[in-house]
This record gives C-alpha cells, structure tokens and sequence, in this order.
C-alpha cells in the first residue's frame, strides 16, 4: 500500500494528485482542478477542467463569469464516488462557506483527505463538516495557538444585539467578507429574532443574491446607499471590513464601528483599525476544534497548509501523530485566513471564558 506521500506531491502550481492527474485548489492555471470552496485564494480562474460543488461553481461563475469559472465545469454530489485515473475521488462537506468541501481520495489502499478550510461550530448558510477516517489528513491552521478558542457564534451576536439597543440612535455597521461571513451574519441575527431589515453595503448584494437562488433564506434586505442617513439609526448595517472606516461609514448616523472576523480576538488588531465593537465570529476552526478534528479523523499523519503550522505539529506529536508543514505559498488571501504578523498573533491575549464559549 504506498503511503500517500507517494502520489500527492506539492509543485508550483500546488497539491498535486499524480496518479489521478489533478491538482487541488491549483494557484496557477491547470488543465484538471478540484476547488473545494470559491474564497479567491482557493478558486483561482483559467483552468481547463474544474470539479467542485455545485454550489462552488455557482458562486465561482457569479464571482469570475462563466468563461473564467473552468472551461469544463463538472459538479459532484456529496458523497458521489468518481475514479479519476487510477483514483476513487468524492467531497464532503468542510462547513467553511456554502458549498465548500473535503477532498477525500483512495488510491491502491491508502487514503488522503484535504479539508481546504473549515469550521467546526454549525452554520445555518452550509452543511456541517463531516470528519473522514483516513491515513493522511491535509489541514489548515489558520488559528493555530492556544490563545484562539472562539466564542460561541450566539454570544457575540447577543453582544451585538444588546449594544443595538444600548444605543437605539446610534448605527451600528458590520464589517464582514462578501462571501460567507455576509450571509452566516445575517441567517445568525434572524435565528437571534432580529426581524427587521437588514442594511447592506452594495458589494456584498450581489452574493447574497447566490445564496438565495442556492436555498439559503436570508430575510429582507435592502441597500444602505439608498436610505436617508437619519433613517438608519437603530439600524443594522453590513458592510465589507475596507468600508467600515472610509467615507463611506461616515455617511451613517453616528456609526457604532464592528467587525466580524476570529482577529477579533486580537485586541492590538481591533484598536488598530477603530473598531468600538469587535465580533469574534469566525469562519475557521479554533486551536480546540483544530486538535479535536485531528483526533476524530484519526489519521497517524497530518500535513498542515497554511497557518500556525509548528504549534499544531507539535501538539499533534504530543499525541503521536507525525505532522508535516506543507508551506504552501499564496493561500491566505481573502477571508480571515490572511496572515497577521506573527508578533501581533503571537501577543493575542486569551480573554476570560464565558460559560458559553
């Protein structure tokens, strides 16, 4: 039985499957793609082929056009089996965003799963991630210290709900990625009763609008630009983190400055970019849910993407299983996966646990 090491090699181009010719979340243009969500620093345009979710190409093509979303698009169920080449390939869910998705892969006996990114806390706008047995585990390691243990997503949103009505003439603007965190805001204030309208910067309409043709409810919403200012006190607004503090914030009544992001658990990063009510709500897995995937895919080896690579290797050994840094060059680019100084990651204090987190 060849170890995985074997057949799945890092090139330039990324993760290479060699007996299955494809690569997976490829950096550059490549004749065969597997992509396992559509954030922009894992769904790259210009392949030839791309096999994804359907919900990942739906939001690829919405974000790329049809013409740069993969000249051969081929959707997959969850779960459906597919050889490729010499081998047995499916998806199952990853819980990151909607649609994104774990690669699994079979090959003469042994088996490789790459989770891309994910998350372990449930997500109204996704399926939950699923773990797979396998005998290699690719992960990410965005938040990858001890010092990152999350909150529960419907505490920081009780935060900000009882900030909303602490300050009833006062906007509150959210800032938050146009992918995922957009939509998982919004789906997370409805389930908290908020029933009201619900503001939204012009940049983050349009994939909302891929969430609903996808099944994803998210309640009313309206455009921010086309309320008066007065109009929008006691109002929520949503908005992506470069506008919170441009003039365009400024435009709002008296905003109460937020934003959405697991960074937000570094206090130095939230003064830094003026924000008075800073939500640690994230995306990706915490240090916790990092270590307790590990355990329950049950792979004696993990190789680590991008993140915090050493502290989860050295974790990982502690329990005896080996672990490998891949230093794969250029993930990290959208969503909260971009890579702080490591000074500025490394003084995160840990703050005190509520009975909730």
């Amino acid at each position: 039985m060849p170890h995985p090491e074997t057949w799945l090699k890092v090139l330039p181009q990324g993760l290479h499957c060699e007996p299955g010719g494809f690569f997976i979340d490829p950096l550059r243009p490549v004749a065969r793609a597997i992509v396992t969500h559509a954030h922009s620093d894992h769904a790259r345009p210009g392949h030839d082929a791309v096999l994804a979710s359907a919900e990942t190409l739906a939001v690829m093509r919405a974000r790329m056009g049809d013409d740069r979303a993969g000249t051969v698009q081929q959707a997959i169920g969850w779960g459906e089996k597919l050889t490729i080449g010499d081998v047995r390939v499916w998806l199952q869910p990853a819980g990151h965003v909607l649609g994104s998705a774990q690669v699994a892969m079979e090959y003469r006996g042994s088996r490789a799963v790459v989770s891309g990114d994910y998350k372990r806390v449930p997500d109204p706008t996704c399926l939950p991630f699923e773990p797979i047995g396998c005998d290699v585990f690719v992960t990410e390691a965005t938040f990858a210290l001890p010092v990152f243990v999350h909150p529960t997503p419907a505490h920081e949103i009780a935060r900000l709900l009882d900030s909303v009505a602490l300050f009833p003439d006062r906007t509150h603007v959210v800032g938050c990625y146009a992918l995922g965190k957009c939509q998982r805001l919004i789906a997370l204030l409805r389930q908290a009763g908020w029933d009201r309208p619900i503001w939204l910067h012009g940049a983050l309409v349009a994939m909302c609008h891929v969430y609903e043709a996808c099944g994803v409810r998210l309640g009313e919403l309206r455009p921010a630009t086309a309320a008066a200012k007065g109009s929008l006190a006691g109002e929520i607004v949503l908005a992506p983190p470069g506008a919170i503090a441009d003039r365009w914030a400024r435009r709002l009544e008296d905003p109460v400055v937020s934003l959405a992001s697991g960074w937000m658990r570094v206090r130095q990063r939230a003064r830094s970019r003026g924000v008075e009510l800073p939500l640690v709500i994230s995306d990706h897995a915490d240090w916790n849910e990092l270590n307790a995937t590990l355990d329950e895919v049950g792979a004696p080896e993990v190789w680590v993407t991008h993140g915090r690579e050493e502290a989860l290797i050295h974790a990982a050994a502690a329990r005896g299983i080996r672990g490998r840094a891949l230093r794969l060059v250029g993930y990290g680019e959208e969503d909260e996966a971009e890579d702080p100084p490591a000074a500025e990651a490394a003084a995160a204090a840990p703050e005190p646990k509520t009975e909730d987190a």
